[in-house]
């Protein structure tokens, strides 16, 4: 199962008793997901069809509680995927798709006749519960979300602007960052960040689902951290390597060249202790001098072994 269709399962069984978040709800899944029919006869219908049983239970449920019509259902089997089940809602009794397009704002009556409304009911939204109950209904109509565990995206499609614009606008409204792009015929409506996906979900009571995200989006940031310690202590421990194989090589060279007994007791005794510790760090190198010699006096010796090194290779040439 993919992690959109777990947020969609867990969603559409949500027990809100509330109407008027029932409403709101109703009116978003039939705005995302709903053909308005014409039937003949100045009669209309609504076709909604999904291939969730989970929200095909909830629309018939929705319906049936505020509108008390029966819906028709059907149910065929996917040509392509023939494991998957399409599931089709129907209402087409007398009058009945006109009475919940009306109530739900979806379809307004004027004197020329009835025209559709493409932006979202203030009168629907008023209240924060309801506002919530909405976004619910628009992951639920035509929302998806990808596996955390490959990215952080999560995405709303509809084939309206103004519907679009106001979804964006209803998304940030709670603090996130909902941006819009067009996709072909589409205009979609999506959220990139962990944390404003992680708000969602709060938003539309997908808690489940919130906690499975959060639990990988920890885990990925403990392994990112990792990574980087692990990364940051090989890169040191590179340098360390090189610095004390230049080191040396400096050293054997000045040997070679001109004996270490030729040097200032200082400069001696950290040459001489570099080609008996090769493997010690700075510090370490400093503990084995008598007197001990910090880090900052050990590093600087070398620099001067260094510095020697280089300018007997120049007289050589």
């Amino acid at each position: 199962m993919s992690f959109s269709s777990k947020v969609k399962n867990e969603i559409a069984k949500i027990d809100d008793e509330k109407s008027c978040c029932q409403i709101a709800e109703l009116s978003a899944l039939i705005k995302m997901n709903g053909t308005i029919q014409i039937l003949g006869r100045n009669k209309i219908g609504i076709k909604l069809t999904t291939e969730n049983a989970a929200i095909a239970r909830r629309i018939f449920s929705l319906i049936k509680n505020n509108f008390d019509i029966q819906t028709r259902v059907s149910m065929t089997k996917n040509k392509q995927l023939k494991k998957n089940y399409s599931y089709t809602l129907l209402v087409d009794s007398d009058g009945a798709s006109e009475n919940i397009l009306k109530k739900l704002s979806i379809m307004n009556e004027t004197a020329g006749g009835y025209k559709i409304n493409y932006k979202i009911p203030a009168a629907i939204i008023k209240n924060d519960c309801c506002k919530k109950a909405y976004l619910r209904g628009v992951f639920l109509g035509g929302g998806s979300i990808s596996d955390p565990e490959k990215t952080y995206h999560l995405e709303l499609v509809t084939s309206n602007e103004i519907y679009a614009e106001d979804i964006k606008n209803l998304i940030n409204c709670f603090g996130l960052n909902a941006k819009i792009v067009s996709r072909k015929s589409n205009f979609v409506i999506y959220l990139k960040e962990g944390e404003n996906i992680v708000d969602f979900l709060n938003i539309i009571g997908a808690h489940s689902a919130l906690l499975d995200l959060e639990n990988v989006r920890i885990y990925k940031e403990m392994r990112n951290n990792v990574n980087r310690i692990v990364n940051c202590e090989t890169a040191n421990l590179s340098k360390t390597v090189n610095a004390a194989m230049r080191q040396i090589n400096n050293i054997k060279y000045i040997k070679e060249s001109m004996g270490l007994n030729k040097l200032p007791k200082n400069l001696r005794d950290i040459a001489e202790a570099r080609l008996l510790y090769q493997d010690a760090s700075l510090k370490e190198l400093g503990e084995t001098i008598n007197p001990p010699v910090g880090k900052s006096g050990v590093n600087h010796r070398l620099r001067k072994l260094d510095e020697l090194a280089d300018k007997l290779r120049e007289r050589k040439f």
